[in-house]
């Protein structure tokens, strides 16, 4: 059973900074991506950014030029540095990781940007 354990989510003002982590466990397959959507309340879950295992990188136009997601394959981790956090971003953040046959989610981490 894969586990996906999101975390580093909280309270800031706009124009800070938060990283988010999120480590994967319980599955000894590899990874071919990792990355993160979000979800706003009363709207749908909206793609953030993506990595794949060779660090091919994918973002929304929204957070282009102020999120940077990294990956570290050996640790099945993945990483969002959001900088420049607007009020717009916040949601509850989560993980996903997509294996060969399967894509698992995790739980979630809440981002709330005050203004």
């Amino acid at each position: 059973q894969v586990q996906l354990v999101e975390s580093g989510g909280g309270l800031v003002q706009a124009g800070e900074s938060l990283r988010l982590s999120c480590a994967a466990s319980g599955s000894s397959s590899s990874i071919n991506v990792m990355g993160w959507y979000r979800q706003a309340p009363g709207k749908q879950r909206e793609f953030v950014a993506s990595i794949s295992s060779s660090s091919n990188t994918n973002y929304a136009d929204s957070v282009k030029g102020r999120f940077t997601i990294s990956i570290d394959n050996a640790k099945k981790m993945v990483y969002l540095q959001m900088n420049s956090l607007k009020p717009e971003d916040t949601a509850v953040y989560y993980c996903y990781a997509r294996f060969a046959v399967f894509t698992s989610w995790g739980q979630g981490t809440q981002v709330t940007v005050s203004s």
